[in-house]
């Protein structure tokens, strides 16, 4: 894919060439650009981290200068990277619940949602686990991390559910699984 951009910088072409030339600096104007080694020959390796909505990308890759003609005030890049966590493991859970007492009186859908609930909270807490540990921060001991679910909040986001699958059922249109 081929993406072309252009852009106006105030001040004079000599200045910007020879900004151009300070890699580290140039970097450094790229939001969510960080340099990690420079390997000398104009040759460096960094990284470039992204959020697009809930989805957070991070690539590792390296960069070279294989071209820069100063008369005509060009220079080309070449950067070559890698998203460093890939696609992602995919967990699949089975519960087969039994329930009695107060718990029992839900309906399953409301089981099911509270439980859908449980789950998404439990996917992020474990990637930011992970990504703590792999950034070498201290992570708390499994004893003193447990904190209960909040009955009202849990239910109010298990509510919504519910009520954006009722909503669902309304307003889009019939598509016939596969």
């Amino acid at each position: 894919m081929l993406i072309k951009n252009e852009f106006q910088v105030a001040a004079p072409v000599d200045k910007v060439w020879q900004f151009f030339g300070d890699i580290p600096q140039v970097a450094a104007c790229l939001p969510g650009t960080e340099l990690t080694n420079d390997l000398g020959d104009d040759k460096y390796e960094g990284q470039v981290a992204v959020r697009m909505g809930p989805v957070r990308l991070q690539f590792a890759g390296k960069a070279d200068i294989t071209e820069r003609d100063e008369a005509a005030k060009r220079v080309v890049v070449n950067a070559t990277g890698a998203e460093e966590k890939g696609r992602g493991t995919k967990v699949s859970v089975a519960q087969d619940l039994q329930l009695s007492g107060a718990a029992a009186q839900y309906g399953r859908g409301m089981i099911s949602d509270v439980s859908a609930v449980l789950m998404r909270d439990f996917s992020v807490n474990l990637a930011d686990r992970i990504d703590r540990a792999e950034r070498g921060e201290a992570v708390t001991s499994p004893a003193t991390a447990a904190s209960p679910a909040s009955g009202v909040t849990l239910g109010i986001r298990a509510a919504l559910m519910a009520l954006r699958r009722v909503f669902r059922r309304f307003f889009v249109p019939y598509q016939a699984t596969s």
